[in-house]
C-alpha cells in the first residue's frame, strides 16, 4: 500500500491543524493581502472524529477535486472562491526543493479570509441526519417537508439546511435558518444560502451529466478582511469532494434504503457496526480501520474523480494504488 501523508511539518508561520488539513501563514507580500497554505492530509473524520487510520492518497484526490470545482465555480460566474491559483514554489520558494515536490499536488494557497461560524448545507435528497431529523419531525431545519417520504428519496426541491461548526471531538447540530442568522446575521445567511443553491443546483446537473448525483453537500464561506464586512462572500475550505458530499452512481439509483456511494459513507457503516456491536461510541479516539476498508475507501474516491473529471485526472492516483 502506497505511504500516506498524516501530518506535516513545514518551516512556516502559525502551524495548526484541523480535522484534514493542516495549515499555515505564508510569508507577507508588501501590499499584498494575507494568504494561506492549505495542505489536504491523508486522515480521515467521521461523525467528527478524526480515525487513527489514514486512508493514504486522499488528500491529494480532495485536493485535485477541490481545485476544478473551485475553478468551475468562478467560470460560472456564482463567486469567488479563496484559491489563488500561485504554486507551492510561487507562494513559499524558501522551502526545500524536495518538500515542495512531495506537497504540491496535496496543496492550496488561498486568500486568508474570516469564516463564517456557520455550515452551509444543501440537500437534494433524504439521508442521513436530515432523514433522521424528518422521520422525527417531518421537516429538517425549521423546513417543513411532504409526508411519506422515504430514505434517499429525491425532494421536490433543494433546502438549505446549516448546522453548528463544532470543535474537533465534538459533533455538527443542524440549526434552523432563522438561529443561523443569530449567529452570522441574517443578511449575511440570505446571501450565503443563495450561493450555496446556486452552487448547488448547477454542480448537480453537471455531476448528473456524469453518472453522479450529489445528494448533498457542505459549503463553508468567508469573508475578506480588506473588504470589511460589507464584502462579497467567497467560498473557502473545500467544494464538493467526497469529504464533504454524499455522490451516489446514478445508474444504481433505488430510493426507499441506502445507495451505494463514491464518498465516506462506506466508512460511516463500517464504524455503525461497531456501535451496534457496542465496540464504539462515536467519541475520540475512533477505531484503526481494517486495510480492506481502507483500500475500498481509497477506490470510491478515485471513481467518483473519475466519473466528474475523466480518467485523465484520476491517473496519477490510480498508478499510485497498484
Amino acid at each position: 500500500m502506497m505511504a500516506a501523508t498524516v501530518r506535516t511539518d513545514l518551516p512556516l508561520p502559525n502551524p495548526r491543524r484541523g480535522k484534514v488539513r493542516d495549515l499555515y501563514d505564508l510569508p507577507p507580500v508588501p501590499g499584498a493581502p494575507k494568504r494561506l497554505l492549505l495542505v489536504a492530509t491523508d486522515r480521515l473524520s467521521a461523525f467528527d472524529v478524526v480515525l487513527p487510520t489514514p486512508i493514504p492518497g486522499k488528500g491529494e484526490i480532495l485536493t485535485r477535486l477541490s481545485r476544478r470545482w473551485m475553478r468551475w465555480i468562478e467560470e460560472q460566474g456564482i463567486c469567488r472562491t479563496h484559491v489563488t491559483g500561485e504554486t507551492l514554489a510561487e507562494a513559499a520558494p524558501e522551502l526545500p526543493a524536495d518538500a515542495v515536490r512531495e506537497l504540491e499536488p496535496r496543496c492550496v494557497v488561498a486568500r486568508a479570509a474570516r469564516v463564517v461560524p456557520v455550515e452551509c448545507v444543501v440537500r437534494g435528497y433524504l439521508e442521513g441526519s436530515g432523514g433522521r431529523e424528518y422521520r422525527e419531525t417531518g421537516s429538517i431545519c425549521g423546513v417543513s417537508l411532504p409526508a411519506g417520504l422515504r430514505q434517499c428519496d429525491r425532494l421536490p426541491e433543494p433546502i438549505f439546511t446549516p448546522a453548528t461548526k463544532a470543535p474537533e471531538g465534538a459533533h455538527d447540530e443542524n440549526i434552523t435558518f432563522e438561529r443561523a442568522g443569530e449567529i452570522a446575521g441574517a443578511g449575511l445567511m440570505r446571501r450565503l444560502r443563495e450561493l450555496s443553491l446556486a452552487i448547488y443546483t448547477k454542480a448537480a446537473e453537471r455531476a448528473l451529466e456524469r453518472g453522479v448525483i450529489i445528494a448533498d453537500t457542505k459549503f463553508e464561506f468567508g469573508l475578506l478582511p480588506e473588504e470589511g464586512p460589507e464584502g462579497e462572500p467567497i467560498v473557502v475550505d473545500e467544494a464538493l469532494t467526497p469529504d464533504s458530499s454524499r455522490f451516489w452512481p446514478a445508474e444504481r439509483y433505488e430510493p426507499g434504503g441506502p445507495q451505494p456511494s463514491f464518498d465516506k459513507q462506506f466508512v460511516r457503516e463500517h464504524l455503525e457496526a461497531l456501535v451496534a456491536a457496542g465496540r464504539w461510541d462515536k467519541s475520540p479516539p475512533g477505531p484503526e480501520l481494517p486495510e480492506d476498508v481502507v483500500r475500498a475507501t481509497r477506490a470510491r474516491y478515485q471513481e467518483a474523480e473519475r466519473r466528474l473529471f475523466g480518467e485523465e485526472a484520476s491517473a496519477r492516483g490510480l498508478a499510485a494504488a497498484k
